[in-house]
């Protein structure tokens, strides 16, 4: 079976000038060509355009990716690559996680300052806004 680029994003949810980019980037091979030049895909483009978004899903970058899509085609390698992959990414989210939960408590420290009851000459919103120095910790 056989899928146009139409076909294709929406089977996938991936939108057709993403689709072209992974192309272009080589995630994807090049596919056929009817013989009116339309882009024929084949199921296993529609699987790695899945696997593609999937791992986009959970944040990982295309680096990333390109290194799981080449270790998928050596299936004998070991799998340590793959691990490495997932638990920099788990990393990556944690570190990520962290930063927001600092900028959350700042936020809630920030927007809890001011009652809104003074002019905005005397608002502390703006003020903390306009100056990083205020702020109880980095983040």
């Amino acid at each position: 079976m056989d899928f146009s680029i139409g076909d294709l994003s929406r089977r996938t949810g991936v939108k057709v000038p993403t689709i072209r980019y992974y192309e272009k980037e080589g995630l994807l091979e090049a596919p056929l060509r009817s013989e009116g030049n339309q882009r024929r895909y084949r199921s296993r483009d529609l699987e790695r355009l899945g696997f593609i978004k999937h791992c986009r899903d959970l944040g990982l970058p295309m680096p990333a990716i390109r290194d799981l899509i080449d270790l998928s085609q050596h299936p004998d390698k070991p799998c340590e690559t793959a691990n490495r992959i997932a638990e920099d990414q788990l990393k990556a989210v944690r570190q990520r996680i962290a930063h927001l939960r600092k900028l959350e408590a700042e936020l809630k420290r920030i927007a809890t300052s001011c009652e809104g009851d003074h002019t905005v000459t005397e608002c502390n919103v703006l003020k903390a806004f306009g100056d990083h120095g205020l702020c109880l910790q980095e983040h």
